[in-house]
């Protein structure tokens, strides 16, 4: 009968209690999450991580300004596409004045529209009134020319002052529209278009 055990001794021998280290020296913590070696693929090894202090987030260089491009007369100049259409247009602080071709802004583009297009770089740099341009355009038509001043205006603006092309650029200003009018092919009236279908 000595082996037979009450409740309380099958309490004890289910749930022992946990044995106190003798010095605090000699306990041995488990490793935080992030050293625990993790099983993966085969082929996979934990490296050892040693940053040396240094953050991995974020970046690590700071951005290099451009230098400041100007001609022997203190303007900038730069070369602007859209189309069929290329523009010169050369860029200096003033008080908000723009020729094209001789002719003032509000002459040469009569529609609102296309004043709207090549401003559009300096509400976005809020540079509006305190730069003078004059630009002179060949090639395509009104809407494509103005597509072009405006590409000019922005490249000129972000020579002249180079702490402004992140937000120029990042407007897609900088970047040439490469949209162009679709060739015609032989057997349809126009790029896509088919000839009108007759039954007989």
């Amino acid at each position: 009968m000595a082996d037979k055990k009450s409740l309380s001794d099958l309490g004890e021998l289910t749930n022992p209690q946990p044995e106190v280290p003798a010095t605090p020296e000699a306990s041995v913590e488990a490793p935080p999450a992030h050293a625990r070696k993790s099983r993966g693929r085969r082929g996979d090894k934990a490296q050892p991580v040693d940053d040396h202090g240094v953050s991995t987030q974020g970046p690590q260089i700071a951005a290099v300004l451009r230098e400041q491009q100007l001609d022997k007369y203190g303007r900038a100049y730069a070369t602007g596409r859209r189309k069929d259409a290329v523009a010169r247009v050369w860029l200096k602080p003033g008080s908000g004045k723009i020729v094209i071709n001789g002719r003032e802004q509000e002459v040469y583009f009569a529609r609102p529209t296309l004043r709207l297009v090549i401003n559009q770089p300096f509400g976005v740099a809020e540079r509006e009134g305190q730069y003078d341009v004059v630009a002179t355009v060949i090639g395509g038509g009104l809407s494509g020319q103005a597509g072009a001043v405006k590409h000019g205006i922005a490249q000129a603006l972000s020579r002249y002052e180079p702490a402004l092309r992140t937000v120029v650029k990042q407007a897609g200003f900088l970047t040439r529209d490469s949209r162009a009018v679709e060739r015609k092919k032989y057997g349809r009236a126009k790029a896509r278009r088919s000839f009108q279908f007759s039954k007989r």
